[in-house]
């Protein structure tokens, strides 16, 4: 442990957080708890807490002061002009391009190649619900959760493909706060007869204004989960790419919990990709306008 609290202790020096190190001296506090506080710490990016506070703090400042009428003509966001397409089109090219697309899709999907992707580690706080938000009932006369709707979907969709229940895997991350509730809940449904493989995101310290990290206990910090962001760490972290990679998966659609309207590894969207040569696709509704608050 001497190598560890020598390490921790020079790099919380240069990082001006030598604070959080108060208690590691303090003989009532268990060798065990000690060495995992260390462990916790020395996993942090600790080079990068100011960094990361003050990009947050820059963009806050520039959202409030924000004025579209003195934005730049760099900073004009313009509509879309690339190639896209209108699943509810009445043209007739664009009606055979999406049929094309939908069967490009589904021979991903009987081949393998698909896999979904749930962004899951939201709690169900704003919705006034205390737990998962994936569990959350929306109020339709089934009673079914998001979590649900979402399993049955990619359930249906093995099943047209002709391939069963599991052909297509489903990727969840949740969150260190959901973590355990998510498994059980699926656990206590047979993962609904899906083939699902759970992973959690990481955590970021919480800080104060002046960048300081905040201890919860003497022995462990206070922190967040890392946002949307922290599942690309995450999928490497936890060996979800290398256990893609072995089952020979190449497209991807990933999509948020609180999507209730989500087709997942949609054929047409999927098959759309692959016919286009793209990197990445979105899917989106239309806005009727810029105001509007969907799409």
């Amino acid at each position: 442990m001497e190598d560890l609290l020598a390490s921790v202790t020079k790099r919380c020096e240069a990082a001006g957080q030598s604070h959080i190190l108060a208690h590691v001296s303090d003989a009532t506090i268990s060798q065990e708890d000690k060495l995992s506080f260390l462990k916790s710490v020395d996993e942090i990016p600790l080079e990068k807490l100011s960094d990361f506070l003050k990009s947050a703090l820059d963009e806050e400042e520039k959202l409030k002061n924000f004025d579209p009428a003195n934005v730049s003509a760099e900073e004009q966001i313009e509509p879309f002009s690339g190639m896209s397409a209108t699943t509810t089109t009445t043209d007739a090219a664009q009606l055979e391009s999406l049929h094309k697309s939908h069967e490009v899709g589904m021979k991903a999907v009987q081949n393998g190649q698909v896999a979904a992707l749930l962004l899951a580690g939201g709690q169900g706080t704003r919705l006034g619900f205390d737990g998962p938000k994936g569990m959350y009932d929306i109020g339709l006369p089934s009673g079914k959760t998001l979590f649900e709707f979402m399993a049955e979907r990619i359930q249906k969709l093995g099943q047209l493909s002709g391939k069963g229940d599991k052909a297509i895997p489903f990727y969840i991350m949740t969150s260190p706060l959901n973590h355990k509730v998510t498994t059980e809940y699926f656990a206590t449904h047979d993962n609904f007869g899906i083939d699902v493989i759970f992973f959690p995101q990481g955590t970021l310290p919480a800080l104060t204004p002046e960048g300081k990290m905040i201890l919860e206990t003497p022995t462990s910090l206070a922190v967040a989960p890392d946002g949307n962001g922290g599942i690309y760490p995450a999928m490497v972290k936890h060996g979800i790419i290398s256990d893609m990679k072995a089952r020979g998966i190449k497209y991807i659609h990933a999509f948020g919990v609180d999507n209730a309207l989500v087709k997942p590894a949609d054929p047409t969207f999927v098959g759309y990709c692959i016919s286009s040569n793209a990197d990445c696709g979105n899917k989106v509704l239309w806005k009727t306008s810029p105001g509007e608050k969907v799409g």
